[in-house]
């Protein structure tokens, strides 16, 4: 079982667009860890999404960080803007990259945290190499594109041995490395994922989608926080 922070960061892919400055402010003060910042491009998924002027636009109305998934192909070029534009983390995907090596260099040579995204039926085997050089693993838990999928069950599996990869290096001397999760992460299930290994939780419709709840984003963040810790 990890002892790391639980930390939530909820995706803006849910957020309504015609206000996000608001919606970033607002997650913020709800207890978000991070704000999970959706790129894709049309190519390595079937949608076309948000880039670096967007991030930029954001990055004045919080404090905490942003989380910048890239699913896009290729992704060198678009990692300088973004690392510009404010980004804290970057995460990629390893089939997105010719030379995941160099990538991650980029991403760290240009201030920012470095990650590996793994889609549901991607095998955890570039770990092998590269956990020495990454602050984060990104499991997801459907398949990438859109929100608001159902979680599919057979991450919870791939959660535990990343977390033993993860620990296992810990042990070895490594630096800390979050394990995140993205997809269908809600309060019905996010304890059963908790105990399975992640520490970070990317939640879009279930934080955006209460928006007009009782309590808004900071009670359903505090149920979600609530619901992982229990886990533990």
């Amino acid at each position: 079982m990890s002892t790391a922070q639980i930390r939530l960061a909820p995706s803006i892919l849910s957020a309504d667009f015609s206000r996000l400055g608001d919606e970033v402010r607002a997650i913020e003060a709800a207890g978000a860890d991070l704000v999970h910042f959706d790129v894709m491009d049309n190519h390595y998924v079937p949608n076309l999404t948000i880039g670096p002027l967007v991030c930029e636009a954001i990055r004045p109305h919080v404090s905490i960080p942003i989380d910048v998934h890239l699913m896009v192909e290729p992704v060198d070029a678009l990692i300088p803007m973004f690392a510009k534009a404010g980004a804290n983390f970057i995460t990629f995907h390893p089939e997105a990259s010719r030379h995941i090596d160099r990538t991650l260099s980029l991403i760290r040579d240009h201030g920012c945290k470095a990650g590996l995204v793994f889609n549901p039926a991607t095998p955890l085997d570039y770990l092998n190499y590269t956990l020495d050089k990454i602050e984060m693993v990104l499991l997801m838990s459907v398949n990438p594109g859109f929100g608001g999928q159902h979680f599919i069950a057979g991450t919870l599996d791939k959660l535990r041995e990343a977390r033993a990869r993860i620990e296992r290096h810990r042990e070895d001397g490594g630096q800390p490395v979050s394990l995140e999760v993205d997809g269908g992460v809600k309060v019905e299930n996010i304890a059963e994922i908790a105990r399975a290994g992640a520490d970070t939780f990317v939640a879009g419709s279930a934080v955006f989608g209460a928006a007009d709840a009782d309590g808004g984003y900071r009670t359903i963040m505090q149920r979600l926080r609530a619901q992982a810790a229990a886990a533990r």
